[in-house]
């Protein structure tokens, strides 16, 4: 995978900056022997640097990543790694988020790692978010454009098939203005709307259209989601119900 547009490598981080902490609580999740589904984009690295603090001392694990740039990241810090396909469940996978609702249904894709993500997530028994506390919205669709991947031949008849859903899709491109291609060999789209009214209408009705692979809506997924304000305190929200 390429990296995103205007994505600059790993987060530094301080002793104490919020990053750090939320990544070493989200790590503090992980118990010795767990499969373990590796988010990718800055939070999630964070989580896995303190992972690799942790395996470094002893604790033993496995994980399954979700991005080559997640993979990359993982050996380097001698965490053990397998396949997806060489698992049947994981006990836990962390990831970040873009928009979290107060459903806890969120957005993501900004990482360009949306569908790897989505298909180590489905296989989790323990599906937990982590981010900063900006990416709390009350509607999705709202902070950010959705982030749909599609395949490239006749892209632009598949955007042109979002519009009657309310997206207006832009293919994401990298500085040199060529497309961004995913890891998987497909396109991505940043769609704009006016807000998400039905995450789980319109996630049903964008999968029914030819030339879409997957999106960034992850609806009835997530079970907890860790999110750090400036100040690094630490907000822990389970799913409603």
């Amino acid at each position: 995978m390429q990296p995103p547009p205007n994505w600059n490598g790993s987060a530094s981080m301080s002793e104490n900056s919020p990053l750090r902490l939320i990544g070493e609580r989200a790590a503090d999740f992980i118990q010795s022997g767990m499969i373990v589904g590796l988010g990718t984009g800055s939070t999630a690295e964070a989580m896995i640097h303190a992972l690799g603090r942790r395996v470094a001392n002893g604790l033993t694990v496995t994980g399954v990543t979700t991005s080559e740039r997640t993979s990359a990241l993982a050996r380097s810090l001698d965490i053990p790694l397998m396949s997806i396909d060489e698992i049947d469940t994981l006990d836990i996978c962390i990831d970040g988020a873009d928009e979290i609702d107060p459903n806890l249904d969120i957005v993501k894709g900004r990482g360009g790692a949306l569908l790897w993500e989505k298909l180590t997530a489905r296989r989790a028994k323990r599906y937990v978010i982590i981010a900063s506390s900006e990416k709390l919205v009350i509607q999705l669709g709202t902070r950010m454009p959705l982030p749909i991947e599609i395949i490239p031949h006749g892209w632009r008849h598949t955007s042109q098939a979002l519009l009657p859903l309310g997206l207006t899709a832009n293919l994401r491109m990298n500085a040199d203005g060529t497309p961004y291609i995913t890891d998987g060999g497909h396109y991505i789209v940043d769609c704009l709307t006016d807000g998400i009214t039905n995450p789980r209408q319109l996630a049903t009705d964008i999968k029914l259209l030819i030339g879409v692979v997957d999106h960034g809506l992850f609806v009835d997924m997530v079970d907890l989601a860790l999110t750090v304000n400036v100040e690094g305190t630490i907000l822990e929200t389970t799913r409603p119900g």
